[in-house]
């Protein structure tokens, strides 16, 4: 079980290299609708990326990472942006589909 998971995890981790692939995570993340639900794949994509490297990127350093990515996190518009931006992605905001 160990080497399926860490299969995966690998699998993951590469998959979410891929600034598309990640978007289309955080997306779905979103779509829960809970905010430890969005820290947690934001998460994901952090690691993948390096948390080191996201540190030099966003001149934040890696404890406020850490805390910013945490469950009981609640990040700045600012840092939140800061980190997206440092793996390749933005803040948007969309029209939402109505039923009419």
């Amino acid at each position: 079980m160990k080497k399926v998971t860490e299969k995966y995890l690998n699998n993951l981790k590469e998959d979410l290299l891929d600034p598309v692939e990640a978007a289309e995570y955080l997306n779905a993340a979103l779509e829960d609708g809970s905010q430890e639900v969005f820290l947690l794949a934001l998460k994901d994509v952090a690691n993948a990326k390096g948390i080191s490297e996201i540190a030099k990127d966003t001149k934040l350093n890696r404890e406020n990472i850490y805390r910013i990515l945490s469950t009981q996190g609640n990040p700045k518009l600012k840092s939140l942006n800061s980190l997206l931006h440092s793996v390749g992605l933005k803040l948007s905001v969309e029209v939402e589909n109505h039923i009419q």
